[in-house]
């Protein structure tokens, strides 16, 4: 068994080791961001095609005490590099963290990580100089009480970003967190589902493909695929596991509005290109079943009525830190107490990082959930409502 750690929004680490779980894997461990798991050479696809909280999957190449920068570069030396990238591989150790360590010159830590696995291909491969024409494969590197982690990137860009918003617009809200979002929400297919702000459509469009069981990363490539490891033909057999799964005899009630009608415009054209990846997924097994578009509608939210006697309302409205205006957003969080009365029955769900909101709205959410959203320090307010 290997070992991994995926990562995500800090707060969010329950809901991750969940989704681990569910995809039957063990887990070793988590902290402020990170969730530790163990898997079979599978996971290593499987779990960036599936994962919808997590942002970046990685191996854990290594974890080994280091007092100066000689045990540093020997307990990176040691690690067999060779079987894990290509010769023509281009090394980047991107980030480095320290806490409470002898080593707290980043910088310096970066340097010599590089030096040692340098060494150690070169050594392996009989070369004095690296060609480094290939695929970049990036390293990153956490000290904690001189603990060192070597984590190697499998996914290569973040796995937030599905492939399918070709547009955005200002401050888009990450998929993953939009993932998070329903998840903390207990969403479930049956129950109607409404965004008021949906911008470029993101929460409506994750909830699609919760509701469809499609794999976020099937219509997407990782960093993986350019690591010696990599076996082509398995993470091609398991992608066809992972298409097979996805359910087609659902329906759903998933639904989207926004006063601007470019936001909805682009909605439309990114719930096209997410339904139409499924699409091709579902292809490499055979099948041309479709799957149900969510719908997306130009309105005010203060002309908007429930359709149905329950569901739930999740949105991303304006949070003016993110738009450099606090006043505009404050005053539409009042005008949104209007939601209570016209959808009685649904359950509400908001995120923001503007402390104010719940004063503003004139109810205290029944749970706050805070979590990371970006570099942003936000709250999820939940009410509750029958």
């Amino acid at each position: 068994m290997n070992m991994y750690v995926a990562l995500c929004a800090v707060g969010a680490e329950k809901i991750l080791g969940n989704e681990l779980k569910q995809l039957g894997y063990k887990l070793a461990g988590n902290s402020f961001g990170r969730v530790a798991f163990t898997g079979d050479n599978d996971a290593l696809y499987r779990a960036n095609f599936c994962l919808r909280t997590s942002d970046r999957v990685y191996i854990q190449m290594a974890q080994y005490e280091a007092l100066d920068f000689d045990e540093l570069f020997d307990g990176c030396y040691e690690l067999p590099w060779q079987d894990y990238f290509k010769k023509d591989v281009r090394v980047v150790v991107d980030k480095v963290r320290s806490h409470k360590s002898h080593l707290d010159s980043e910088h310096s830590v970066q340097s010599m990580i590089q030096k040692a696995i340098y060494k150690k291909l070169g050594a392996s491969w009989h070369m004095n100089t690296l060609p480094e024409s290939g695929a970049e494969c990036d390293i990153r590197v956490y000290i904690e009480n001189d603990l060192i982690t070597l984590l190697l990137d499998t996914s290569g860009e973040a796995l937030h970003k599905r492939g399918y918003r070709s547009a955005g617009v200002l401050a888009p809200l990450r998929e993953s967190t939009a993932a998070i979002l329903l998840q903390e929400m207990l969403w479930r297919r049956k129950l109607p589902l409404h965004d008021p702000f949906c911008g470029s459509g993101t929460i409506a469009i994750e909830a699609c493909l919760y509701a469809h069981n499609i794999a976020p990363g099937l219509g997407r490539s990782f960093a993986y695929e350019e690591l010696a490891i990599c076996n082509p033909r398995r993470a091609l057999e398991i992608k066809k596991e992972e298409a097979a799964k996805i359910r087609t005899d659902v329906q759903s009630r998933i639904t989207g509005s926004d006063i601007d009608a470019s936001a909805i415009e682009k909605a439309r054209l990114n719930a096209e290109h997410a339904c139409v990846m499924a699409g091709r997924a579902l292809q490499l097994i055979g099948s041309d079943a479709k799957i149900e578009r969510p719908d997306f509608v130009v309105s005010n939210f203060t002309d908007l009525r429930a359709p149905y006697d329950e569901g739930l309302l999740l949105c991303n409205p304006p949070y003016g830190e993110r738009l450099g205006d606090t006043a505009p957003a404050e005053k539409l969080y009042t005008d949104m107490a209007s939601l209570f009365t016209d959808f009685p029955g649904w359950k509400l769900g908001v995120i923001t990082s503007n402390g104010k909101f719940q004063h503003c709205i004139g109810k205290y959410a029944d749970t706050l959930k805070s979590f990371k959203a970006g570099s942003l320090d936000t709250t999820l307010y939940i009410y509750n409502r029958r």
